[in-house]
Parts: structure tokens; C-alpha cells; sequence
């Protein structure tokens, strides 16, 4: 048993050995900084995106229809998986860029595992991921108003990252208790923001949105199969209380996509292009809505400045 067990241990170890420190901190720290709300003449449109883990990947179909059909995005928000792919988009990269990028990518070269009471991947590498792809740009450098949320571990309270090193903000974010090092900020620890702000609508709207486009990948309870262990039943009670959240923050959202993912498939090629799909479909569907919306506040807002 010994030996089994140092058999599975001993390559988490070398990767652990072999994994490079941070290359790109030369940028300070992330901050919440107050954020007077965006004011336009035209509507101001948010676009939320939500926690999900894998099931990210929808969100770029999302974006690749949104950009399609002309839809501008003012702001973006991003919990968890959210906050990946927003951050890249908030930086200038477009739905076929962040298609392309995604290809790409190792998600296992992403893993800095480390063997710790308190986790077992850092997220250092993909700190530096995002710090790369976005050329070490702060956030208050992206070419789009972009907030990451995380969770304050000390005290439960949201933090919303809008200033500063743009790939620890968003590894705060995805910072999943019990797999990940909760990331150190100032003196003060972060974990994801999934367990506050699954989709950050609220915020949204103090940001001076007119228009919020939320995007919800979590897994429904009803797509679960039946339980058959305590694993099974406590990751589907997580999910019913999780909803409770989620609903309390889309109440507030002219739109809600939900693209129809089903459970989490096994991450590949194909099923990447599967996910993107699967978003880029149910944005399809919502964009007769969102031109609605589009209207209505442009109309408002018209007869607001006529004299």
C-alpha cells in the first residue's frame, strides 16, 4: 500500500519541483478600488459572466455571437471561469481569438500542483497565463471596463477586483477552497468569487449598466443524475443552495443565457468545440432580446435629453 501510494505522489512531487516561479509580477497588487458608474448617451451594456469551472468554455461561444450580430459589450465581469475569459476579452481578444487560444491550451500545464494542508495547485501558472496573454497589462490597461470577482477568506465578503495585477485578480477568482492556494492580496486572503457572486449582476448594475447580459454555465440540480453516495449527494445539495444565490442575482438581468451543457463532459478537443457551440447557440437565440432591450433604452434614454 506504501508503495502504491508513493508511486501517485512521487509525480505531483517532480512537477511540483519543476514548476518556475512567477515570471510576471512586476505589476501591483489587485484593489477594489471605487469605480464612479459608466454614463453614456447610448445604452451601456454588461456582459456577466458566471462560474463553472470546465463549462467555461461556453462563455466563448457566447462572445463569438455576440460579436456576430454587432452587440458592443461596455463592461465585463467575470467570476471563477468567468473571470478567465472575460479578463482575455476586456484585453482586446475577440471570439475567434479566444476560440483559437483555447485550442491551444494544456489545461494541465495550468496546474502547479504543490502537496499542502491548504491545496494542492497554487495557480501561480495560470496567473501567468493570463499576465502573458494579456502582455502584463494591469486591469485598469484592458481595452474594456473589467471587474474579477473573488471571496475575502477572513471575513466572506466579496471583493471586486477593478485595478491592478490582472492574473492574480483572476486566479483569486478561480481559487476553488480545497484545490487551490487561497491567494494572499495585501495581507488578506482570497478564494473564488463562486462563493458570493456566481454572476456578479448586482455589481453590474452599481457600475452604471443599462442593459446586463448574464451568462449562467453552473450545472443545474435537475441535470444531475441520481445520487449513489454521500459524494454524489453532497455535490448535489451544494448545487440546490447554490441556485438560491444565482436566482437572487438574476433578477436584475434584462438577459440571461444559459447555454444547455448538460453535465460536464470530459475535456478534449471536441468537446471544447462542443461547449463553444453550445454557447454560441444559446446567445443566438437571445440576441431578438437583447436588440429589444437595445431599443427600448436607446428610447429612453432620447427622450430623456429631449428638451
Amino acid at each position: 500500500m506504501l508503495i502504491k501510494l508513493c508511486s501517485l505522489l512521487l509525480p505531483l512531487l517532480l512537477m511540483a519541483c519543476s514548476t518556475p516561479q512567477l515570471q510576471y509580477k512586476d505589476v501591483i497588487a489587485p484593489e477594489a478600488l471605487f469605480m464612479a458608474p459608466l454614463q453614456s448617451d447610448k445604452p451601456v451594456v454588461a456582459l456577466v459572466l458566471g462560474s463553472g469551472g470546465d463549462r467555461g468554455f461556453a462563455h466563448i461561444g457566447v462572445i463569438k455571437a455576440l460579436e456576430a450580430n454587432g452587440i458592443k459589450v461596455d463592461m465585463v465581469l467575470g467570476t471563477s471561469a468567468g473571470s478567465v475569459v472575460g479578463a482575455l476579452y476586456a484585453g482586446g481578444y475577440n471570439g475567434l481569438a479566444l476560440e483559437k487560444l483555447a485550442l491551444e491550451m494544456d489545461r494541465e500545464k495550468l496546474k502547479d500542483f504543490d502537496i499542502s494542508r491548504r491545496g494542492y495547485v497554487r495557480g501561480e501558472q495560470l496567473q501567468d497565463f493570463i499576465n502573458r496573454a494579456l502582455n502584463n497589462r494591469s486591469i485598469e490597461q484592458l481595452d474594456h471596463p473589467f471587474i474579477a470577482i473573488a471571496t475575502q477568506l477572513r471575513t466572506g465578503k466579496t471583493a471586486a477586483f477593478n485595478h491592478g495585477n490582472t492574473g492574480q485578480a483572476v486566479r483569486a477568482s478561480s481559487s476553488i477552497p480545497g484545490v487551490f492556494y487561497p491567494v494572499t492580496i495585501n495581507g488578506e486572503e482570497y478564494v473564488d468569487g463562486d462563493l458570493k457572486k456566481p454572476i456578479a449582476v448586482t455589481l453590474a448594475r452599481e457600475m452604471g449598466a443599462d442593459i446586463i447580459i448574464a451568462v449562467d454555465i453552473s450545472q443545474q440540480p435537475v441535470d444531475y443524475p441520481s445520487a449513489h453516495d454521500i459524494i454524489d449527494i453532497l455535490k448535489q445539495s451544494l448545487r440546490i443552495m447554490r441556485q438560491s444565490i444565482l436566482s437572487r442575482e438574476l433578477e436584475s438581468a434584462q438577459v440571461v443565457i444559459r447555454p444547455d451543457i448538460g453535465v460536464t463532459p470530459e475535456i478534449d478537443t471536441n468537446s471544447k468545440l462542443r461547449l463553444i457551440k453550445i454557447g454560441e447557440d444559446a446567445a443566438t437565440t437571445a440576441i431578438p432580446a437583447i436588440r429589444e432591450w437595445l431599443q427600448k433604452i436607446e428610447a429612453e434614454k432620447h427622450m430623456e435629453r429631449a428638451p
